[in-house]
């Protein structure tokens, strides 16, 4: 079940909110616990033992490490638990990867939705537990909790156990609160639905251009950008729900996205795109194998092993691998020299140069899906101009037809709008609320049309 489906908005949400807040205190996270696994089994029953599984494991790990009678012991728990998860994963998103290459006569194991977001949630609160930077959870109903929540399962953020504790023993409901939820369910709605995947379409219609003999350097431009452009909406959108769904619900989630495609240099640009897993790689991996502080070579060697990984985290296939190699190469780049040239030129040509080298590394990430490897490879010479017009009838068609759109994505990807509403909301309080709560009511409005239209709504991250 999709956040962005008529079912979840306008069903299982009313009537789980209905009963999460008719309940009393006591029993509220159970309510919420048992909305998780309905949702879940709702979308994947087959797997729903396997996620509690898990839970359990790690909940149970947590205990040992907390009893654990020496520090080694405690240790070897944890790497216990480490291996469990990695194991997990291992088995139903990379085993495919063996059976391509070995041609074996089996099919690979179907994908468990959420299973790359709740094993390494379960695992970063066994880690957290052995450094002691997060207390025990002694009740299994409340960690499964954690570990199932609904509102982030699917698709993230990646929330640390120790950003929410204090929530799941106490936390406080007010109508402001709850509103301001509300809004940015429904801001995030109207960005997957309405803008991501226009998007979407524009881009593989473009893309299909390029496959069938009529790509141009304009079309193939045009594509990715409508890509990036898709997959930003969609996954930011997506996030802006849960943040919602979380407030709604008393938690504060942390934020995913920060406006990347503003940044002017590469290394900005991820610490401002999926921040939570940024931030875990940097938290779990890379600081542990020794971040930088072991020499400028075991910098680079612990940078190399971190994107390969954040690259084989999106999927087994070699453009996620490529991918990872890719940006590794552009940040290693940043810390040895690029960053202090750029420090040195105007900041609109700092921003031009991040923004193409985003949009090359999208037309590999594209090539799991819309693309094959090969497909990207020549697009990617049509962007260049080998073996393509300049432009042609469809491309030119197809920026007159977006040229709106695409101004409108573009403001909607820049914090303007945000800086304008907090303007309005400084110098007219009343009318600004007035004002924010209509759009999101009609934002609402035309995303249940669209719904009800049954029109294109594919969800790029859902298989992650």
């Amino acid at each position: 079940m999709l956040f962005s489906s008529l079912e979840f908005i306008y069903l299982f949400l009313p009537l789980t909110l209905f009963l999460y807040f008719l309940s009393p205190w006591r029993v509220k996270n159970y309510v919420l616990l048992l909305a998780s696994l309905v949702f879940y089994g709702i979308a994947q029953p087959s797997f729903l033992p396997l996620m509690l599984a898990v839970s359990l494991a790690n909940y149970l790990f947590g205990l040992l490490i907390a009893r654990a009678r020496s520090e080694g012991a405690a240790d070897f728990y944890m790497w216990l638990a480490v291996i469990l998860n990695v194991g997990v994963l291992f088995s139903f998103k990379y085993f495919g990867i063996f059976i391509r290459i070995f041609n074996l006569p089996i099919d690979a194991p179907p994908l468990p939705t959420g299973i790359s977001f709740y094993t390494f949630q379960a695992m970063s609160y066994v880690i957290d537990v052995r450094r002691k930077t997060a207390e025990i959870q002694k009740n299994p109903l409340l960690f499964t909790t954690y570990v199932t929540l609904f509102p982030q399962l699917v698709a993230g953020p990646i929330v640390r156990y120790l950003e929410i504790d204090t929530e799941l023993k106490k936390r406080r409901h007010t109508v402001e609160v709850v509103a301001c939820g509300v809004r940015l369910f429904c801001i995030g709605l109207s960005k997957k639905l309405l803008l991501a995947n226009s998007a979407g379409e524009c881009w593989e219609r473009m893309a299909r251009y390029s496959e069938e003999g009529g790509g141009t350097v304009l079309g193939a431009w045009l594509g990715v950008i409508f890509f990036a452009f898709q997959i930003y909406f969609d996954f930011s959108g997506y996030s802006d729900m849960a943040r919602g769904l979380g407030k709604i619900f008393g938690f504060e989630f942390p934020e995913n996205f920060n406006y990347p495609y503003v940044s002017r240099s590469i290394t900005e640009f991820w610490r401002r795109w999926h921040i939570t897993l940024s931030s875990w790689f940097r938290e779990y991996v890379y600081i542990p194998l020794g971040g930088n502080r072991r020499g400028k070579g075991r910098t680079y060697i612990n940078l190399l092993i971190t994107w390969l990984l954040t690259g084989l985290w999106h999927g087994g296939s070699l453009n996620f691998l490529l991918w990872g190699l890719y940006f590794f190469l552009l940040l290693a780049a940043e810390k040895l020299f690029l960053l202090r040239l750029l420090e040195r030129i105007p900041s609109i040509f700092r921003h031009f140069y991040a923004l193409v080298f985003i949009l090359f590394g999208w037309l590999i990430f594209a090539s799991d899906g819309t693309l094959t490897l090969s497909g990207a490879l020549s697009y990617f010479g049509q962007m260049l101009g080998v073996g393509a017009p300049l432009l042609n009838n469809d491309a030119l068609f197809e920026l007159r037809r977006n040229i709106v759109f695409l101004a409108i994505m573009t403001v909607a990807a820049t914090p303007l709008a945000k800086v304008a509403a907090r303007r309005f909301l400084s110098a007219y309080p009343t009318a600004a609320r007035v004002c924010v709560n209509a759009l999101a009511l009609v934002s609402l409005v035309i995303s249940t049309a669209y719904l009800t239209d049954g029109s294109y709504n594919p969800f790029l991250y859902f298989r992650f």
